[in-house]
């Protein structure tokens, strides 16, 4: 692949940069009221790293380099890159059926490890965590990824799926035959350098940082609880350092101890998965791994976000730039998509932040993608005025109202502040041309009714 490199040689920029960036860290903290933040940027073959605030709001513990941050669905890429650890010692084959591997998922579809890792097995997001809570993962597989469940046939479309990492990490269980936090601590975290937290750590062996919301009125930060089950460890357990972020990052792109992960396992790993079209989300998946394009330059990563916390990570392969962040506020991805356009002038990084959108024209009524869809057991509630405007209502919550373009993608419309943000699209039956499913936030739901 042609590639223009986008970062200035160590020759042209002589002077160290960790001083700007913890200036640009520190004002955004605090413009977007988080608690504490950290940041990591390896660039040239040097690591820079910034950090600033509270780890706890309450008590005014600081937040150092090794704070750890619940990092929400980061810990999928993790998870992924234990699976992968397991095809190139020979243990299993990305294209094994799941079933094969996991009895629980005899009932299921047939879809394959591979097409688990990138979100095209077809499998529904997966119950909330209240209700998760009682399950055992073998209920949890058998109530929530049998047949009746799935939102498409294997390797037909993307649809993002917490259930689909929970079975992940049970595929790990079987395979090592060790529960899915010793194996992830064995075959990743310790080999990375990283000390192993988890979300259900009593006594955690380092400093950890704890989520964050703001009081709308007072603009005061309140703690809050992580509420993520057990038996939903594999999709969102993990706390970590941006460091730590950096460390995996610069490993899935095939630049970090090959006893991890070889630079040929780094790249099947960020190989797209057929059929897996994620929307908003990225511009593409791989095995565990969200895709972006930033002109001609490819980056990998995955984003995060657990109660009050948000992370992210950020790697190119070719020149091997990673940049990682994670912050204990509920603005902090605001906090990231403005970091994001700070890096350019400070380190020369175009980072980007979620899918490309392209020109889509003038904005449309489609009346005929009213309808009620569903995502298991989610539903997600289309409604159209008189004059063909769409609003959307998920779970019953307050319907928001959609912007919708001749291209079937539509943008979801902020209550309080008016902005347009982007929120999905409807998508065609291909046989039929018939509206037969929307996809939200990456997460797909198949038509049941109409409005």
């Amino acid at each position: 692949m042609s590639h223009v490199p986008t970062i200035p040689s160590a020759s042209r920029r002589p002077r160290p940069i960790s001083g700007p960036l913890t200036q640009l860290l520190t004002h955004l903290a605090h413009a977007h009221r988080v608690p504490g933040a950290q940041l990591a940027v390896h660039v040239d073959s040097v690591t820079h790293t910034a950090h600033t605030g509270h780890a706890d709001a309450a008590t005014g513990e600081p937040f150092t380099a090794e704070t750890a941050v619940p990092i929400g669905s980061v810990t999928k890429t993790y998870t992924a890159t234990a699976l992968m650890i397991l095809v190139a010692d020979g243990d299993i084959d990305l294209d094994d059926p799941v079933a094969d591997h996991v009895a629980e998922l005899r009932h299921a579809p047939r879809f394959t490890v591979r097409q688990l890792l990138g979100h095209t097995a077809g499998l529904p997001t997966g119950p909330d965590s209240d209700e998760a809570a009682a399950l055992s993962t073998a209920r949890y597989l058998s109530a929530h990824c049998a047949a009746a469940d799935a939102v498409g046939a294997p390797g037909s479309g993307f649809s993002y799926s917490n259930a689909g990492y929970v079975a992940a990490g049970r595929v790990v269980e079987a395979v090592t035959g060790m529960p899915w936090e010793q194996a992830v601590r064995t075959l990743v975290l310790e080999p990375l350098g990283t000390v192993p937290a988890f979300v259900a750590d009593r006594s955690p062996r380092r400093p950890v940082a704890g989520g964050h919301s703001v009081h709308a009125s007072t603009g005061r930060a309140l703690p809050v609880r992580q509420t993520l089950a057990p038996v939903e460890a594999p999709a969102g357990a993990l706390l970590a350092s941006a460091l730590d972020l950096l460390a995996l990052g610069r490993a899935v792109a095939g630049h970090g101890p090959a006893s991890v992960l070889a630079p040929e396992v780094a790249e099947e790993m960020r190989r797209p998965v057929a059929g897996a079209d994620p929307g908003v989300l990225a511009d593409g998946w791989g095995s565990g791994l969200a895709l972006f394009r930033e002109g001609t330059t490819l980056w990998c990563g995955h984003d995060g976000n657990a109660q009050g916390t948000s992370c992210h990570v950020r790697a190119e392969p070719e020149l091997g730039a990673v940049v990682a962040f994670t912050c204990n506020g509920g603005n902090g991805t605001e906090l990231w998509h403005a970091l994001a356009d700070g890096l350019a002038d400070i380190t020369g990084l175009r980072v980007p932040t979620a899918a490309r959108v392209p020109e889509r024209g003038r904005a449309v009524p489609l009346p005929q993608c009213a309808g009620t869809y569903r995502n298991g057991a989610l539903e997600y509630r289309v409604t159209a005025d008189a004059e063909g405007a769409l609003a959307l209502s998920v779970g019953g919550d307050t319907p928001a109202p959609l912007v919708c373009y001749p291209d079937l993608t539509c943008d979801l419309v902020e209550p309080d502040s008016g902005r347009h943000l982007p929120g999905g699209r409807f998508l065609r039956d291909p046989d039929s041309g018939a509206v037969d499913r929307v996809q939200i936030s990456g997460r797909t739901a198949r038509r049941t009714t109409d409005v």
